[in-house]
């Protein structure tokens, strides 16, 4: 499933990486390992399509990368990126970190975000919001249903 090298850990832990067409196949992955997200190409990531109605103005284009998913599929790690353009989401409780690019989020009722490379960055399950994507924007996030 992914083609990062992941260190040797002491124990293994099972994964069921989800795929976007929502198929799961279990693969190994050690209990910790490491992950280099900008060296991961893009040819790597996995399409995730953005329902039309999402998409505000542009062609941004959504691709992923679940890297670990709990076996009772209530948290996600991965990596996600969407080229430029404005879309909209309403947001799962997710904890993010910028790797590249740039975007400005608009929650609906609350703060504007800008957020770019080294930013971390916490949205709250339910919220409305509007991401204005200025540059290619890679995240690597953990997400708790």
């Amino acid at each position: 499933m992914t083609t990062a090298t992941a260190a040797p850990a002491a124990t293994g832990s099972a994964a069921t990486p989800a795929s976007s067409s929502g198929d799961a196949s279990p693969v190994s992955l050690p209990a910790s390992f490491v992950v280099n997200i900008p060296g991961i190409a893009d040819a790597d990531l996995e399409p995730e399509p953005l329902d039309p109605s999402q998409i505000v103005s542009g062609e941004p284009v959504v691709t992923g990368k679940v890297l670990w998913e709990c076996p009772d599929g209530r948290q996600i790690r991965g990596i996600w990126q969407i080229t430029p353009g404005v879309v909209t989401d309403t947001e799962a409780n997710e904890l993010f970190v910028v790797v590249s690019g740039r975007a400005t989020i608009e929650v609906e009722g609350g703060s504007v975000l800008e957020v770019g490379p080294g930013d971390a960055c916490i949205l709250r399950e339910g919220d409305h919001t509007r991401w204005t994507v200025h540059e290619t924007l890679r995240k690597a996030y953990h997400i708790s249903l």
